[in-house]
């Protein structure tokens, strides 16, 4: 491919012309081991779930002291939690992450202000009982049910419930991906990361809705469904908004991986999830949602008998002319299937011998004056 022919194809001004429906096993392949890989990850190590959820202490202070980690978790361990997980920040801070401290508040912040040669009151801490989290959990499951059901409900009324199906696949996919992602890496799952989640599946559901919209706009030519079938032209669709689902998506990460690098502490685990779930979002559409779609809809007995009469007509061997007989049959199978009020004017139905051509009577001679 040249340099023109390529910006040609990124700026939109070229369709690209790829069999991805074809190759639905391919892509159900990758994104199922995608899948396995997440899952495993989920179980072990697991989701590193932040105190929000689960219920905990959170104590930040400055280490003017210059204590070591192993300094500190020897301090909480006589102190009663000596499972606490002790980290040394960039910004020259100790953060502790531990059970909630209940009764015991007063004597481990007095500890570790000793330890560090700080007043109590210089510690930030942050304590969460475990009722709490579990109330903030349950939420959180509670609000992406809520999405899922409307989503279903929209695109139900909006296309077809087929069509819906596809795309909480798609949805499923993108979540548990993405929250495998974040098992593998180890980051703490926070109410930002679940804003952030939403956020991307509302986002891949855009992308879906755009393509399905193609799709539609498409379907509803019986003479292209007729002699592309439906998977071809689910097909056509994909190749027509490939590009600008892609160039989409770029608007997209280039902002959010500007977060991810230099937004700091604070935004970067919401730009972490946000950059993940778009990459993510973006193949499911185009690789996962659609694919399912021309399988479901292939399945019907119409779109059925329209592939077998596509691959009759495809066994006449290229180069060959076809017997005007079989001829005469693949094109009396294609006008059935377009209804006679989507033909043009004059196209309808009209037996053989009406419709050829009334032989031109010669001109007969003027009269002589």
């Amino acid at each position: 491919m040249s340099l023109r022919s390529a910006i040609a194809l990124f700026r939109g001004q070229r369709e690209f012309h790829v069999d991805l429906i074809g190759r639905r096993r391919v892509w159900f392949l990758i994104s199922g081991v995608l899948i396995g890989i997440s899952i495993g990850a989920l179980f072990f190590p697991g989701v590193n779930l932040g105190i929000d959820f689960r219920g905990g202490a959170l104590l930040n202070y400055p280490n003017e002291a210059g204590v070591s980690v192993e300094e500190v978790r020897r301090e909480l361990a006589g102190l009663g939690h000596p499972d606490a997980v002790v980290q040394l920040t960039g910004e020259g801070e100790v953060r502790v992450r531990t059970e909630s401290l209940g009764n015991e508040r007063t004597e481990i912040l007095e500890g570790l202000a000793e330890q560090a040669g700080l007043q109590p009151s210089d510690i930030s801490v942050e304590d969460i009982g475990p009722k709490w989290g579990e109330q903030i959990s349950v939420k959180a499951l509670q609000g992406l049910i809520i999405f899922l059901v409307v989503v279903s409900i929209y695109i139900s009324l909006r296309f077809e419930w087929k069509m819906a199906a596809a795309a909480l696949v798609a949805l499923f996919h993108d979540l548990i991906i993405t929250a495998g992602v974040y098992a593998l890496v180890g980051r703490e799952v926070t109410p930002e990361t679940v804003i952030a989640i939403l956020t991307i599946l509302g986002y891949s559901l855009y992308d879906t809705v755009v393509i399905f919209d193609k799709v539609k706009e498409n379907a509803e030519s019986t003479a292209l469904v007729a002699r592309e079938t439906y998977a071809g032209m689910v097909n056509l669709s994909l190749n027509q908004v490939l590009m600008r689902s892609v160039n989409t998506s770029l608007v997209v990460l280039l902002p959010v991986g500007s977060l991810l690098l230099l937004g700091g502490e604070t935004l970067e685990s919401f730009a972490f999830a946000l950059f993940v779930g778009v990459l993510v979002g973006t193949y499911s559409s185009i690789f996962v949602a659609a694919p399912i779609l021309a399988v479901l809809k292939e399945r019907e007995p119409k779109m059925a008998e329209i592939r077998h009469r596509a691959e009759r007509r495809e066994t006449v061997r290229p180069g060959l002319r076809a017997v005007p007989a079989q001829q005469a049959a693949a094109d009396e199978e294609e006008r059935e299937l377009v209804p006679a009020s989507t033909r043009p004017t004059g196209q309808a139905r009209r037996p053989a011998q009406a419709r050829r051509k009334p032989k031109k009577k010669p001109r007969s001679k003027r009269r002589r004056r």
